[in-house]
């Protein structure tokens, strides 16, 4: 019975993207400690499995010499898609020269192994960014659930009429505070206290309790209502909270956001951060000003 119950546990699931032998021992190595593995010869092929698959890779692992399409362009356009950006993307080439290294990571990929390399250092990587992934995946679903109940317009063409921005502070006796938001008409919309509550709840779930004291940011898909949300969160120290910072919270919730975009929104929102942080004037509309030339700007790969 315990047999059949492992059965039906899906093991994480690898999309390997090599066009060499060596990836069948790095398949069956993979396969060996416990994971499922898709492979692709290029970028191409890597893309028609993506878009035919009925269950997305937890992970790639992606070569970047590859005929046809080489593995930036494959990552730009996974990135560029809204269904597949959040899922963890790891280069692994013979190419190690620091400009090389400084390009894959400026294009914001997760991880840049060069080989050779020892297969009990890349299980590691790969465990940790899968559990990274997941927690993100359980994010994604408690938001989803949440707003399928809201009325938030299912209009996918994204204009200046459905971007909102958002700022919130936590209170350790009361929990989320709505502090700020723009358009102020939005309120009409989206039910903005419960979706700053549910997305304060949600980060806990990726970060545990613990108080949050480094910026970092998350890309939302929330699904059921045809909307993306790309949240920025930082703390500032406050003696008078718990853990000796005052945690708070910048949002964005447009119909779509792409992984390039989030690049450039996360930028105007380390700048409003700053401001937060040294307690100057600043006006929520001139950075939604900002967002909203970002959401509009067509992506080019």
């Amino acid at each position: 019975m315990l047999k059949d119950l492992k059965d039906f546990i899906l093991k994480p699931l690898i999309l390997v993207v090599e066009d060499n032998s060596s990836s069948e021992e790095f398949q069956t190595t993979l396969e060996t400690n416990g994971y499922e593995v898709l492979r692709a010869t290029n970028g191409l092929n890597a893309i028609r499995i993506l878009s035919e698959t009925k269950r997305l890779p937890d992970l790639i692992i992606s070569e970047i010499d590859m005929p046809e399409m080489d593995g930036y362009v494959f990552f730009k356009t996974v990135s560029n898609n809204s269904f597949w950006n959040s899922i963890p993307f790891i280069f692994l080439t013979n190419q190690s020269s620091k400009e090389d290294i400084r390009y894959g990571k400026s294009l914001g990929v997760d991880d840049y192994i060069t080989k050779p390399f020892e297969f009990e250092d890349i299980l590691a990587i790969i465990s940790g960014k899968i559990s990274r992934y997941k927690k993100i995946e359980n994010v994604n679903k408690k938001i989803t659930d949440l707003l399928s109940n809201l009325k938030i317009s299912r209009d996918t063409t994204i204009s200046e009429e459905n971007i909102a921005i958002i700022l919130v502070f936590w209170d350790d006796r009361i929990g989320p505070i709505l502090k700020d938001f723009y358009p102020q008409d939005k309120i009409k919309i989206l039910s903005l206290d419960d979706l700053a509550e549910q997305l304060f709840s949600a980060i806990e779930t990726m970060y545990g309790t613990q108080t949050i004291t480094q910026a970092d940011g998350l890309l939302l898909n929330i699904e059921n209502v045809d909307n993306c949300g790309y949240i920025f969160f930082d703390a500032l120290p406050d003696e008078r909270m718990r853990g000796g910072h005052q945690q708070y919270m910048i949002g964005v919730i447009a119909p779509n956001i792409t992984y390039f975009q989030t690049l450039k929104i996360k930028e105007v929102f380390i700048e409003l951060s700053q401001k937060i942080k040294k307690d100057t004037h600043w006006d929520l509309k001139d950075y939604w000003d900002k967002i909203v030339k970002i959401l509009l700007t067509p992506s080019v790969l």
